[in-house]
């Protein structure tokens, strides 16, 4: 069966690709911050034979506005008006990396509004504002731009540090081309809101299906962290993609596409 093409579409203060049958469950990805809408386009193939497959430029990316004000808890209200905006029925949400944490935040507000959700290389905490390990993160992913660095200049090292062994070639080129295309204010903007993100209370009151998905080399969203994460998700699947590192889709694509699909199918047969 041919796999139909994603559209690319601006609507008002947000832009998205989207591919498959308007009628169908809606399966929405959010990317992280090196990320963009385009990212996700195998995905929204690869599933828009069964699903409404949307992907969003996060706020600030592609021909998505801006935000006035950059917070995880602002850009979950975002979430939630794009899902209203397209007229997304009780979606699937696919969240990586802080994309993930946005969807943290946005089930706390409308924890019943998802069908169901999968973090995938994401964390419910990123510490403390005043933690020397987050201080330090900070500065490394900074401090190249406050001395006169660009995104495109340092997309090749920061997706090198991000993947695990054996990445997609052609996954890569991508993943290199959405990095070194993020606005300069959005990557800063977006990595400030990352301090003092913190949902762990919050974890036992999500009460969608939900599937953790790891890579065993992420280094930003350990291995270990997301399994000890599922533990306190009710009834919360885990699956861990082995040799894989932070951009799971765009390394390993089949192995992802695999993954997601038995979580989404098993959620689409029994939710209808």
């Amino acid at each position: 069966m041919s796999q139909p093409a994603p559209m690319i579409t601006r609507d008002g203060r947000f832009a998205y690709e989207a591919a498959g049958d308007p009628a169908a469950i809606p399966l929405i990805f959010l990317h992280g911050i090196g990320g963009a809408a385009r990212a996700w386009r195998q995905q929204l193939a690869a599933f828009g034979n069964r699903f409404r497959t949307i992907a969003w430029d996060m706020p600030g990316y592609g021909g998505s506005a801006p935000l006035t004000s950059v917070s995880i808890a602002a850009l979950a209200d975002a979430l939630q008006q794009f899902i209203e905006q397209i007229g997304a029925a009780k979606p699937i949400l696919v969240g990586h990396s802080i994309g993930g944490m946005i969807v943290q935040k946005w089930l706390v507000q409308s924890p019943k509004l998802a069908r169901a959700v999968v973090l995938a290389q994401t964390s419910p905490a990123f510490g403390k504002a005043d933690g020397d390990w987050q201080k330090s993160f900070i500065a490394a992913r900074l401090g190249p731009l406050d001395r006169g660095e660009t995104m495109t200049s340092l997309a090749p090292s920061l997706v090198k540090e991000l993947v695990g062994d054996d990445p997609d070639p052609k996954g890569m080129e991508l993943a290199r081309e959405c990095m070194g295309s993020v606005p300069e204010a959005s990557y800063r903007a977006m990595m400030l809101a990352l301090i003092g993100f913190d949902q762990r209370s919050t974890l036992k009151e999500i009460c969608v299906p939900t599937l953790l998905l790891s890579g065993s080399k992420d280094n930003n969203a350990p291995a270990p962290m997301m399994a000890k994460t599922a533990t306190y998700i009710p009834g919360a699947e885990y699956v861990e993609l082995p040799g894989v590192g932070h951009l799971a889709n765009l390394e390993r694509p089949d192995a992802f596409d695999q993954a997601l699909g038995r979580f989404v199918n098993s959620v689409a047969a029994k939710h209808g």
